[in-house]
């Protein structure tokens, strides 16, 4: 009913916006249907994440993705370009990944001060692996300080730059599995890649013994978050607006093949990490409404005019309501539990990882000014 109403009011503007170029071509996402989840079962509203510890509040702005040194020392990356070590109640600076300008920090500045997205530490523990969305696939050496571009976003593949390195992980040989969320739009038109229905994305491997580069699987709706499965059989890849994770097979008799993992979750999920009960945590970035799903899957028309007259970032963050959730699936892609926080008075959304070390689950976030720390008891 809501959106019936609302294509009523947008068809009769439509008429005299219509010779006003659309800065977005959106398409209609066609290959999977979107149904509004019901909250039950595994699923049942709970206020688990209002028990979040606020770490570091205001010293640390989008730390995107962690990694965890030999020591248990936490690693994050900034919206200000900064990769930082998190250690006791300090916050030491390692490196940038882009130059030092005043204005880093702010969205316009990221192509110059750098964007660092998904971080692992390598096999040997030594060196910190980072996408970077602007600046490709990064070393870092924390003892050193020393920043090494492994992988440029100008190399790209098959003439196609990368223009969007997002998320990551490292093969017992040493191969980089990451993501490239779109082949046409950046970091921050992000919200222009959601709100066209872009299917641009890709999953590539890095051989870095070798330096091939290999395209896996491409035509993702926002390629976002990797992660290797325990047997070290396949790949699970988040595709964010399609609210679903698909698995991709690297070894075995199945090498190259690709299925659903699981769909239709109940919003949109961002990296995907392991759970220390076997499984995997899932954090969701906005939960699914009727307005979202028009925003992102339905009515391509009603959003060519829409994108006329809003501001796309304003208009995508409007679609999703605060309310926090991570979820946990076990190894068939079942939702096994849910932690939620429906009033984001405490976690607010824009969830982005979730790290687990057994005690305590870490939740990182692209747009919140703190690290999230909740205690799990049995």
């Amino acid at each position: 009913m809501f959106a019936s109403v609302v294509l009523l009011i947008l068809s009769f503007f439509d008429v005299v916006f219509f010779f006003i170029p659309s800065p977005v071509d959106p398409i209609l996402n066609s290959t999977f249907e979107k149904k509004t989840p019901k909250f039950e079962g595994a699923l049942k509203v709970n206020s688990m994440l209002t028990k979040t510890e606020r770490l570091f509040e205001g010293k640390v702005f989008g730390p995107e993705s962690m990694a965890v040194d030999s020591k248990g020392i936490l690693y994050t990356g900034l919206g200000d370009g900064r990769i930082v070590k998190l250690e006791g109640d300090k916050v030491k600076e390692i490196n940038r990944t882009g130059k030092q300008v005043v204005e880093c920090g702010t969205v316009e500045f990221w192509s110059k001060c750098g964007r660092p997205l998904g971080m692992r530490f390598d096999r040997n523990g030594i060196n910190l692996i980072v996408a970077d969305a602007y600046f490709g696939l990064l070393e870092v050496n924390p003892e050193t300080k020393v920043v090494k571009i492994l992988l440029p976003p100008a190399t790209g593949f098959n003439g196609k730059p990368f223009r969007f390195v997002n998320h990551l992980d490292i093969d017992e040989d040493g191969t980089i599995f990451f993501t490239d969320s779109s082949a046409k739009w950046q970091a921050h038109q992000a919200s222009y890649s959601f709100f066209e229905g872009d299917k641009t994305g890709r999953l590539m491997a890095y051989h870095l013994k070798t330096g091939e580069l290999e395209l896996l699987m491409d035509g993702l709706y926002f390629a976002n978050g990797v992660q290797i499965s325990p047997e070290g059989d396949h790949l699970l890849v988040v595709e964010y607006a399609a609210s679903r994770i698909m698995k991709y097979y690297i070894k075995g008799e199945n090498k190259g093949k690709s299925e659903v993992f699981v769909e239709n979750l109940p919003g949109y999920p961002d990296n995907i990490r392991p759970s220390s009960s076997g499984g995997y945590w899932v954090a969701m970035s906005m939960v699914f409404t009727e307005f979202n799903d028009m925003l992102m899957y339905s009515y391509p028309r009603a959003r060519n005019f829409l994108a006329k007259v809003f501001y796309l970032p304003w208009l995508v963050n409007f679609a999703g309501p605060n309310y926090g959730l991570i979820l946990e699936l076990d190894r068939n892609g079942h939702i096994t539990r849910s932690f939620q926080d429906p009033t984001g008075s405490v976690v607010p959304g824009h969830i982005s990882e979730v790290y687990d070390d057994g005690n305590v689950l870490y939740l990182g976030s692209y747009q919140s000014s703190f690290l999230g720390k909740l205690e799990l008891k049995d």
